[in-house]
């Protein structure tokens, strides 16, 4: 009898649970469409595969750093040094086809040293208890520094076509890149929506002190997430070298915060236990939308980063409305 009695209002929460997922979605679809409906009407380029296919190209750095953010945004923490991970790790992976490794080797140097990052903040906030958002802002800016040292500020060229091609090359009509990140997020969908350990995840972020109750190993949890995030935003880092044919210590400036708003356009909340990778896809895609539509009717720059910014604004107020109206 008591176990009837527990297992139904679990079920009934996963149900309800469910639902709001679903209509989360939904209206983000929905807003997907009309941002799409309008940019197709205002904009005559805006439609052609060219262009459509640019979106992607685009998108896809943005894709590939977002799906690990999202891992960590549903535990409850944050990660803001994947765009200076991207730079360094890129720098690395392009030292390292500069001293003639295979670029099979040069791609797992790169991952391995985002990986390797994401675990250093793993620790930081595991074992030594400090905050991710002061422990992630610090690798952001010793990431940063170390690309702008083993460089000596330098940008470095000529890689070899097979690692080109990994961020700029085409599949028939499709980008690589774009495939790569469709692949990263299905497999990321799998593992969050469909595994045991996914819905760790979602339980170390709805109640921390409830998982470990429950018998959660929550630091292994969280050690995971960061190194998934770091592990990600290597491969980030070999996608843009292979697309830009070259590795800069200044590249993915800012990129942190275009993947924190894909997450959280995408439906999921900033305080930890809600989103899904389908609503990351879909933040993405928006993002790309709106810097796409804002280059083709000509917005100065600097419009576009006020822009960018209020979109991150309106999401993270959003995030904050909903939060208050469920405490209450």
């Amino acid at each position: 009898m008591s176990s009837a009695q527990t297992s139904t209002p679990q079920r009934r929460g996963f149900g309800i649970a469910s639902i709001t997922r679903a209509v989360n979605e939904l209206t983000i679809i929905v807003g997907f469409v009309l941002i799409s409906l309008y940019l197709g009407i205002t904009t005559p380029a805006f439609l052609t595969s060219a262009n459509l296919l640019s979106i992607l190209l685009a998108s896809s750095l943005i894709g590939i750093v977002a799906v690990g953010e999202t891992f960590v945004i549903v535990t409850g923490g944050i990660d803001l040094s994947v765009g200076s991970v991207v730079a360094f790790t890129g720098v690395m992976a392009g030292l390292a086809l500069n001293a003639h490794m295979p670029v099979p080797l040069a791609v797992i140097v790169g991952i391995g040293i985002g990986a390797l990052s994401g675990g250093f903040i793993a620790f930081a906030v595991t074992f030594l208890n400090m905050s991710p958002f002061i422990v992630s802002l610090a690798v952001l800016a010793m990431a940063r520094g170390l690309a702008f040292i083993v460089t000596n500020g330098n940008t470095i060229f000529s890689f070899p076509d097979a690692f080109d091609n990994i961020g700029g090359g085409n599949l028939g009509p499709f980008p690589v890149a774009a495939l790569i990140t469709l692949l990263v997020f299905l497999v990321a969908g799998l593992v969050l929506s469909r595994t045991v350990f996914g819905a760790e995840v979602y339980a170390v972020g709805g109640n921390r002190d409830a998982a470990r109750l429950a018998g959660i190993p929550v630091n292994r949890t969280l050690a995971i997430v960061y190194v998934i995030s770091g592990a990600l935003a290597g491969l980030g880092g070999v996608v843009l070298a292979g697309r830009l044919d070259s590795a800069q210590p200044i590249a993915a400036v800012g990129l942190e915060l275009n993947a924190i708003a894909a997450v959280v356009i995408g439906g999921a909340s900033l305080f930890g236990g809600k989103g899904s990778m389908l609503g990351t896809l879909l933040g993405v895609l928006i993002i790309g939308l709106i810097n796409n539509g804002l280059t083709l009717k000509n917005v100065q720059p600097f419009w576009v980063q006020f822009i960018q910014g209020a979109v991150i604004f309106g999401a993270v107020l959003i995030d904050s409305l909903n939060q208050k109206r469920r405490k209450s």
